[in-house]
């Protein structure tokens, strides 16, 4: 063992306790998934049949939350905060924070084509650690600061008028509950999601404690245990936050207008009944060997969408640190490997697209040297990344070279639709001639596609269930492909990054598990994997995987 791993790993134990999670619901193993990577070797059909086992739970506290005092008030509040001439800002970070944004673009584009609700486009707005880019490429270690999310309330100009619905999942996320701590000194509203349990979280962490005791903070507890695949928030976590939030938020735009409000509890239970019928399980379970068998093969998948291209962008970015995936490329750079996945919209150019996606323009961070130290991240200031929206711009979402990903000639091109769109198919059509291989996967009603996920219509202004329909196939998909293509270990997502300290501390017990070794022993060999350096034109490989092998007798 290198002596700088064990200073590293010293210093973590004894004085980054507060990044110590294991204690967490959120980062433990779900007994009812205990089996899924060799339910997985079984059949593709029984894995999926396993990994949906977690999301009922959602459903059980979803019926509570909808009941709560709690979540009434966030309604009545937003309500009023609208009418009033504020503005409703959702923040979140990684998950949290592409859902942030999913939200805002929801409310927007509900707002596009509705002439009765164009006044009230501005009225919600949102805040990701990291701004836009982000919602593309994880943006390293800026979670763990307070002051950068601070600093982004303050560029939003959050007044007394205005309310914060701040989204973490775990509860403890520091960025995000900087949010919080600057909204509440600008004296606005504030209204706190997370997903432990609020007394768990205010016994162990100071930071989570300052926010949840504070009697300004009205919290929503929404604990539904562990999730499917250890760890992985961006599954149960983010969904009922999406369920939570997306509910409320439609809630208030059918109150603004008058309209009848969808029963969203009875319509989750529905949709979860859906995706559960045999029928449904046999064409994800038929997608997914498709797309394990095209990245055997070292073949590439683009999705193209159009309406949902954020829902899609939301799982696709995420499977980077959670399965030790490359990262989006920009265009140009030509060494680093392609992604596996990526996202495409094959009808419009990328400014078109971005436009479409956001129906704002592109909210991206310009911070210099200078406003890092400000921030005391001068751990980030030597080597400030490049967050830009000229820099996201240089991600190739439109129409432009599809054979870019085309060319180990064994790449995917596959249509994600909802409904017939007759002008969206013929564009898909021309993208995907120079690809080998093209499917199309129909969510909702079509009749004519290679993958059809029946699930019903969505009733509400913003189509929430929609979306969660959009959210939990893919989550499922992307995990059961990592499960078939070995990434993952019991429950555990045994090749994920660890580019910030929550991750440090979830490495370290997964490490722990598999090796059967303490914290220590797996913390020090976890800072020494981190030292090796792959080359710049090669995939790295999960530091988990590398501390295995340094561990192996």
């Amino acid at each position: 063992m290198s002596e700088t791993a064990i200073a590293n790993a010293d210093h973590f134990i004894h004085h980054e306790t507060q990044f110590h999670l294991g204690f967490l619901p959120t980062e433990q193993s779900n007994p009812l998934t205990k089996s899924l990577e060799s339910d997985f070797r079984t059949s593709t059909e029984q894995g999926i049949r396993t990994l949906q086992r977690a999301d009922r739970s959602v459903l059980a506290m979803a019926e509570k939350i909808f009941r709560s005092d709690e979540y009434h008030d966030l309604v009545r509040k937003g309500e009023n905060t609208i009418r009033n001439g504020g503005r409703i800002l959702f923040s979140g970070c990684g998950a949290t924070g592409r859902l942030s944004i999913l939200l805002e673009s929801m409310w927007r584009k509900h707002c596009a084509e509705h002439m009765e609700t164009a006044r009230y486009a501005n009225s919600v707005e949102s805040i990701m650690t990291g701004g836009d880019y982000a919602l593309v490429r994880s943006v390293e270690f800026f979670e763990d600061y307070q002051e950068f999310g601070r600093r982004q309330v303050s560029e939003a100009r959050m007044g007394t008028r205005d309310l914060l619905v701040a989204i973490t999942e775990g509860g403890e996320t520091s960025s995000v509950l900087g949010t919080v701590f600057e909204a509440l000194d600008r004296g606005c509203a504030v209204f706190l999601l997370f997903n432990n349990p609020a007394e768990l979280l205010a016994e162990h962490l100071e930071r989570s404690r300052k926010a949840i005791r504070d009697p300004r903070v009205r919290i929503l507890d929404l604990s539904c245990g562990p999730m499917a695949l250890a760890g992985s928030t961006r599954m149960q976590a983010t969904t009922s936050e999406q369920l939570i939030a997306g509910a409320a938020l439609e809630t208030i735009m059918h109150r603004l207008t008058g309209e009848s409000i969808p029963d969203v509890p009875s319509a989750f239970h529905t949709l979860l009944e859906a995706l559960e019928s045999l029928e449904n399980r046999r064409a994800i379970a038929a997608y997914s060997d498709f797309e394990t068998e095209i990245y055997r093969k070292k073949g590439k998948i683009t999705y193209f969408a159009d309406d949902y291209l954020l829902d899609i962008f939301t799982d696709t970015t995420e499977r980077s640190p959670t399965f030790m995936l490359p990262p989006f490329r920009k265009k140009d750079d030509t060494t680093s490997p392609q992604s596996w996945a990526f996202v495409k919209n094959p009808l419009y150019p990328t400014p078109e697209t971005w436009k479409r996606c956001m129906h704002r323009p592109l909210r991206c961070l310009n911070w210099t040297i200078a406003d890092y130290n400000a921030m005391n991240a001068s751990a980030i200031s030597g080597n400030p990344p490049a967050l830009s929206a000229a820099d996201l711009l240089k991600f190739e979402v439109g129409c432009e070279s599809p054979e870019l990903r085309a060319d180990s000639g064994n790449d995917a091109a596959v249509l994600v639709s909802l409904s017939t769109d007759r002008k969206l198919e013929e564009a898909f059509k021309r993208s995907a001639a120079v690809f080998r291989h093209s499917r199309h996967l129909a969510v909702g009603r079509e009749t004519d596609a290679d993958y059809i996920v029946r699930v019903p219509e969505s009733k509400g202004a913003l189509h929430l269930m929609e979306h969660m329909a959009i959210k939990l196939i893919l989550n499922t998909i992307s995990t059961g492909t990592m499960a078939c293509m070995g990434r993952i270990t019991g429950n555990w997502m045994s090749w994920v990054d660890c580019t910030n300290k929550k991750l440090l501390d979830r490495g370290t017990r997964l490490i722990m598990e598999i090796a059967g070794v303490d914290y220590r022993t797996a913390c020090i060999a976890l800072f020494e994997a981190l030292e090796c350096h792959e080359n710049a034109n090669r995939e790295k490989s999960s530091p988990v995987q590398i501390a295995l092998q340094i561990l192996k007798p």
